[in-house]
Parts: C-alpha cells; structure tokens; sequence
C-alpha cells in the first residue's frame, strides 16, 4: 500500500480523548502500595488524567457499620456508622499520582440493600459486591450525603467539583452488577443525583453508564421529563461485547422497558460441556476454556465503537459524553489481551472515534484486577496495559505512542484507516509523525504487507526514528512464554522481561529526492509502527 502525505495538507486538533480517564479494579486495590506505583507511572508517561473504579462501597471498604457487627445482640444494630476513612485513602493515593478521582458510585452496602430474596445479593464476581437498590430511599440518601460531605471536608469543595460522579456500573447487566429494571436504575439515579446536589449544586453528576451503548436516549428522556440533574453522559463499549446494542437500532434489548436479554446466571448455565476442553489443569486453564474468546472464535466487526458512538453523540446533544469503558475484548482471560492485537485495535479505535466523545477511559490500567481471581501468572489475559507487576504490555507501548504524538493531526481523508494497513499522521512543531497499523479482530498468521510513505517536506529531514510494536519489540508475553512461563515471577525476573521488551526509537532508513521523503516498511498482522521524520 502507498500513502502520500502533502505539505499543505490540513490539519484538525488530535484530540486524545483517551488521556481524560482510565479504568481500574475495585476500590479497595487502590489501598495498595503497588497500584498506586503504577497508577503514577501511567499518568506521568501517558497523561492520563482521573481513574475509575468499581465497589467504592463496597462492604470490604467498611463504610457503614453497626454495633452488631461486634456484638451480636438485640438493640446493637441502632448504633450505626458511617465510615469513609478508606474511601479517603484510596482517593489520597490516586491524588498522590497525580490524577483525579472519577467518582463511580458503586455499589450497596449490605446495610442499605434491599431485603427482597427474590432479587439475590451479589454480583457474579471474585469480590462479592452487592448489586440490588436500597432498602430505604432515605437511608440511601442520608448515605450519599454523608459521603458528599466528607469529601468536602477532606479535600475542599473547590477540589470536589472538579471530579465526576457517576452514578452506579452497568445498571443494564442484571445477576452481573444491577439486580433491578432500568425504571429502577433511573429511580435510583434520580435519589443520588437529587441528594448529591442538595449538598452542594456544583458537583457534576452523570450516567446511565451501561454497557454497549445502551440506554442514553431513554435515560436523558426520563431526566428531562422528571427535571432530574444531569451534567453528563457515561456509557461502554467493547468491540467483542455481546450484550446488545444502542437504542434506536433495531435491537429489542436496548429498547426494553425492563431489564435487556442478557442475564448473568444464564450465561453461566451456557458454559455446560465446556471443561473438555480445557488444556492444563490450572484455575486459568479452566477459565479459559469456560470462557473464550469472543474475537478470536466468531468474526467480530472492528467498526461498533464507531458507529455505536456516533449515534450516543446524537442523543446526548450537547451534552459532555464519556465512554468510561472501551476495549477490544469484553472477554476476560483471553490470551489475545496480552498481545499486540490489542494494541492494533487501541489505537485504530481511539483514532475512529476522536470526534464523538468528549473524554474516554481504556479499561483498564492494570492487571491488579480482582473481578474473576487475582490470578499469579504474570501474562493472565488480563484487561491491564500493566502486568500486576507493572510490565508493560504492547497495548501500553502503542498508547505510549500515540501519546507522544503532535497535537496536529494531519487530515488523510476519511478511508486512511480502513484499508490493510492504516494510517494517520501528525504534526507536531516542525517534525512530521506517521503511525502504520495493520489491525485485524483475528491473530491470523498471514504473509507481511508492505507499505510505502511519502512526505512531502521542503528540506531532508535530520533523522527518521521508527518505534514499533510487533513479534520481536514490546513483545513481553513472548519472552515470558520462553522462560516457561512461571506462575509467579520474582522482582528480577520481572525487571528483566519489561527491560528485553521496552520499546526504543531506533534509526530507520529512508530516501529524499524532489522535495519527497519515502519510507517503507513490511507489517505482519496487528503491528503498529510510529515514524518520527525530525527536522533536527
């Protein structure tokens, strides 16, 4: 493939929407001293701004408490507390690194929760958190106040109104993280959002927060109809999600008054027969072959994030809109998380979708990640651009790129990253920046392709760099597996394995004649290469 780059092309603003937030695990890993190591890294070497986390009240953070959980007697339960000392700890620790809460308000305190059986409790996850509406509006609201203001009291108001609550994870997911309808998300939305602004009216508040694009229309609706406060928009997306899809686009469980068809437990009663074939007899060698992966096993488009966003950007008006989860693969434990196919898609998709949110949020940062197992072996295909040891991934290598990329974004006409290869271009001060990627939803083991770049430049460039991202650079899984593959790696193991795959600009050979500069190179499948033509 040839791509030519003129001199007087124009250029629109590169807006790297993906630097507003990223996703994590639940709150109370935000404890921990090795998250927070991390947490740093990621802002200071790829300016992502705030971290999203689940469970901030979760009952392992002890934030509502009574005397009968020390003594088991009658009367004792009226003695009640609120705690928020390790909410205040683990929002210390993301301030520390430099970035911001946002604010997810997740999930119930056993004390608030609804007592209806018929619901269940928990969600379907390592952590156990409670997924059911309050028990009592009141409580619930008293309870969100309470935490308001502590946070005010702690940090300030002027710090408190530059974060973002949102209210409730995936309110769409029933048996997963919401056992109610969505009449009683929006009821449950409509309380917080009311009592988050009784306190102080300046606080953004936002939602619905569901997964594949779903509910934004009806929920701003029902704001609108009932004069409920919102300040923004929050929704999902997974290029591998199969959970439905965006309202208004013919599917009936976007659409649904109650609850979508998709239903945790019965996804987890499909799984029968699966454990034969499962190869190894590890927990993850299990999961694996329960689970799959999607992207890999069905051919999944590499376009819904896209389109899915570009018709919530229409329903949201002018409203701010978030995506505060997107990835390639919804799919936890997929092999492919941990390759290079990730950070084809990553890039491609941030790319695609730069003019239909206002902010984003990769999930996620890191393989400390509890939802399933906190599993001991280093490359687990965890969702993280971090291993739990803090290796980068080739996912974080290709956002790296990106974030180093001008603010300029040279304009290549709108089919520059369909083709076999993409393509996109940068300026940034008098250098010329040129990323190659040849993304792909399947691994498949095809012949390189070849591409040929020319740049229009008035003079010859000083030196051209190439950083890239395939089989043999920023390949840590690789020398992992060639070290037969340790459950648990010991620091100097893990230093050595991010050392032998960091990812270098190198010198790369290059022609200049007539006022052109041609640069080639051959792409295998899910590559990602970053050309830096500098003047000096």
């Amino acid at each position: 493939m040839e791509f030519t780059i003129r001199r007087d092309a124009a250029t629109v603003p590169h807006k790297k929407h993906w630097q507003f937030c990223v996703g994590s695990g639940h709150a109370l890993l935000a404890l921990r001293t090795d998250y927070t190591r991390q947490l740093k890294f990621i802002h200071d070497t790829l300016g992502i701004q705030r971290v999203r986390f689940h469970g901030i009240f979760d009952d392992d953070m002890r934030t509502c408490n009574d005397l009968r959980d020390l003594f088991d007697m009658d009367g004792t339960e009226a003695y009640r507390e609120y705690n928020f000392h390790n909410c205040g700890v683990a929002y210390d620790n993301v301030l520390e690194a430099g970035m911001k809460p946002f604010v997810e308000l997740s999930f119930m305190p056993r004390k608030l929760m609804s007592r209806d059986e018929a619901r269940g409790k928990e969600g379907g996850f390592y952590y156990k958190p409670l997924i059911v509406p309050p028990e009592d509006e009141q409580a619930w609201i008293d309870y969100i106040q309470a935490f308001v203001k502590f946070l005010i009291h702690r940090y300030g108001v002027e710090e408190v109104r530059t974060w973002c609550f949102e209210v409730w994870n995936e309110p769409d997911l029933p048996g997963a993280f919401f056992n109610g309808t969505r009449d009683e998300y929006f009821r449950l939305y409509e309380i917080t959002a009311r009592a988050i602004k009784a306190v102080d009216a300046a606080i953004p508040v936002g939602g619905p927060s569901t997964s594949g694009s779903k509910w934004v229309k009806s929920f701003l609706a029902f704001c609108r109809a009932n004069d409920v406060p919102v300040d923004f928009v929050t929704t999902h997306q997974y290029a591998g999600d199969p959970l439905g899809g965006v309202e208004d686009q013919g599917d009936p469980t976007s659409d649904a008054e109650g609850a979508p068809g998709f239903d945790l437990t019965a996804f987890i009663a499909s799984m029968g027969g699966k454990l034969s074939a499962a190869k190894g007899d590890a927990m993850l060698d299990g999961l694996r072959a329960l689970m799959g992966d999607k992207s890999e096993e069905t051919d999944v488009p590499n376009n819904v994030f896209a389109s899915n966003s570009a018709v919530v950007r229409r329903q949201a008006g002018g409203m701010p809109l978030y995506y505060t989860e997107w990835n390639e693969n919804a799919g936890f434990s997929a092999y492919t998380n941990d390759t290079r196919k990730m950070a084809a898609y990553d890039v491609k998709a941030a790319l695609d979708v730069m003019d239909n949110m206002d902010g984003s949020s990769i999930w996620c940062f890191s393989d400390i990640f509890e939802e399933f197992h906190p599993f001991p072996e280093e490359f687990h295909g965890g969702f993280g651009m971090l291993t739990h040891s803090g290796i980068p991934k080739p996912v974080y290598h290709a956002m790296k790129m990106l974030a180093d990329a001008g603010d300029a974004r040279v304009v290549l006409g709108e089919d520059a990253t369909w083709g076999e290869i993409g393509i996109a271009a940068f300026r940034k001060g008098r250098d010329t920046q040129v990323m190659l990627f040849r993304q792909k939803m399947k691994n498949l083991d095809l012949p390189k392709e070849k591409a040929t770049v020319r740049v229009e430049l008035p003079e010859a460039p000083a030196r051209v760099l190439l950083r890239r991202v395939d089989e043999e650079h920023g390949n840590p899984l690789k020398l992992w597996e060639a070290m037969g593959r340790p459950r648990d790696l010991n620091r100097r193991e893990a230093e050595e394995i991010a050392k032998a795959s960091a990812v270098c600009d190198e010198p790369w050979p290059s022609s200049y004649a007539d006022g052109v500069l041609t640069v080639e190179a051959e792409l295998g499948v899910n590559d990602v290469y970053f050309f830096q033509i500098l003047s000096e």
